[in-house]
């Protein structure tokens, strides 16, 4: 298991390893990480995930309330307005004017 490591310390074997891997070298010129083409699509990923969460969470609530009150399925159709109101709000909240606090 000696190898040929004899008389190198771990921070030269570290370091050679990690020129070989090239893992120490610049970032590439180009598109940055947070170019406008990720961001948008950032922005829209994390509406449609909004919405389709806050009407999930609707539906199970409704569908939870109407197993324990028998009121199958009054209750969740009654859910789904106020699921689809609250994903509309958080997405109004994402689009809208950034807050500095």
């Amino acid at each position: 298991m000696s190898g040929d490591h004899e008389g190198q310390s771990f921070e030269e074997r570290l370091a050679k390893a990690r020129d070989s891997a090239k893992l120490d070298r610049p970032p590439r010129e180009g598109k940055a990480a947070n170019a406008p083409d990720s961001s948008a699509m950032r922005l829209a990923m994390r509406l449609g995930v909004e919405m389709v969460a806050a009407l999930v969470i609707a539906v199970v609530i409704g569908w939870g309330l109407d197993r324990l009150f028998h009121t199958r399925p009054w209750l969740m159709i009654a859910f789904v307005p106020l699921g689809a109101a609250a994903g509309l709000r958080n997405v109004f909240r994402a689009m809208g004017p950034e807050r500095k606090s």
